[in-house]
């Protein structure tokens, strides 16, 4: 079994679009902090829908441009 989030982002690669954004200044951008993006980018968190509307209105994408689910479908209940 898979550990972390079934949800895979787009992070990373948007960052490096953006002229090589930082982590840093992603985070201070959005309102949270470094550690919380290498999470999202690590795959060991899910973001809350606020902070998900967040990062894709920064990046100017809508939130399943930036955010998927890893296996192509939602998990089962």
């Amino acid at each position: 079994m898979r550990s972390g989030t079934p949800v895979g982002n787009h992070l990373r690669r948007l960052r490096f679009e953006h002229g090589e954004l930082s982590q840093d200044a992603l985070a201070r951008a959005v309102g949270i902090t470094r550690q919380t993006i290498v999470a999202l980018e690590g795959g060991r968190y899910a973001p809350s829908l606020e902070l998900a509307m967040r990062l894709a209105h920064f990046f100017g994408r809508t939130v399943d441009e930036v955010f998927f689910w890893r296996d192509g479908a939602p998990p089962a209940p």
